[in-house]
This record gives structure tokens, sequence and C-alpha cells, in this order.
């Protein structure tokens, strides 16, 4: 299969780039997506070797940090069956199996400053990128290899 290209939203406070960065390895599981359809992709579309920008928002500089690259592909998420886990599903619980999946991903670039969003909407030839569409707020989204090339060269991306 192609490689492929996503975004992955998160919380800058809740978990950052620079946490992904902390991890043995840069490496930790993508956990706690209780929607459908970002499910769906990490399930049935995510495959070793996708690239991924790392893209925070909810913070006062919302924008793209950084790229990782998928090392595990999904698997069911077990903090749905931890009642004390800040993702905990009820409903999973009550027949003992994830109905939600995560993946493993590892940080592998960070961008020279980030590439924040205002700056992304200014830009035309990023027309029909998921991120820019009104509405849109997936926290997982495909990323054109088109549109991937422009982005990645923008932030000037630096090995870590």
């Amino acid at each position: 299969m192609a490689k492929q290209y996503w975004l992955m939203k998160t919380e800058e406070d809740v978990f950052s780039f620079d946490d992904l960065i902390n991890c043995p390895d840069h490496t930790d599981s993508w956990d706690g997506i209780r929607n459908y359809q970002a499910r769906n992709f990490m399930r049935d579309e995510f495959s070793l070797g996708d690239k991924v920008f790392i893209y925070h928002s909810n913070t006062k500089d919302i924008g793209i940090y950084g790229v990782a690259e998928v090392v595990k592909e999904a698997y069911p998420d077990h903090t749905a069956l931890d009642p004390k886990a800040k993702y905990f599903d009820a409903k999973s619980a009550e027949k003992g199996v994830s109905r939600w999946m995560m993946v493993d991903v590892k940080a592998t670039h960070r961008m020279t400053k980030p590439i924040l969003l205002s700056d992304l909407k200014t830009m035309p030839e990023l027309d029909g990128l998921a991120l820019l569409q009104r509405g849109q707020r997936l926290s997982i989204q495909k990323v054109s290899s088109e549109h991937w090339k422009i982005i990645y060269q923008l932030g000037k991306a630096k090995k870590i």
C-alpha cells in the first residue's frame, strides 16, 4: 500500500508534540480517540510508515508543530476499559472489549517554527485541505501528498 499522509490534532496542554519527543524513543500510543470516523481511519487506513502532522488546537498559537510516523498499526485502546482512565468508555467495558482503537506514533521531525493555522488559511495552493474546510473538527484528517509536500517544505522540518 502506498504511503499515506495524515494530520492528528491534540491539545498542547493535554499531550503536546514536545511530550511525544520526551517519550522513550520519541514514541507513544495515540489513545483517547472517541469518534467513529477517526477510529475507522486508524483501524482501516493507517499503515506502518504513514506520515503524520502533529497539530495543536485550542492553544494560543494553533498550528502544526512537528511530524511523526506510524510505527504500530491499530490495536484496541485499553483505556476504554479502565474506569480510572480519562478515556473510559462504559459501553466498551460492558462488553469487555474496546470498540476504540489506537496506533503508536514516533516523532521524527520538528518544524523550525510552528506552521500557524492563520498562515495556512492564506495559501490558495492548500485549497481542499480538510483542516481548512468550514466546520471540519475531526481529530484525524487525511492530507493529500501535494498538500503534504507544500506544508512540509513550509515548516523546514528538522530531523529529531
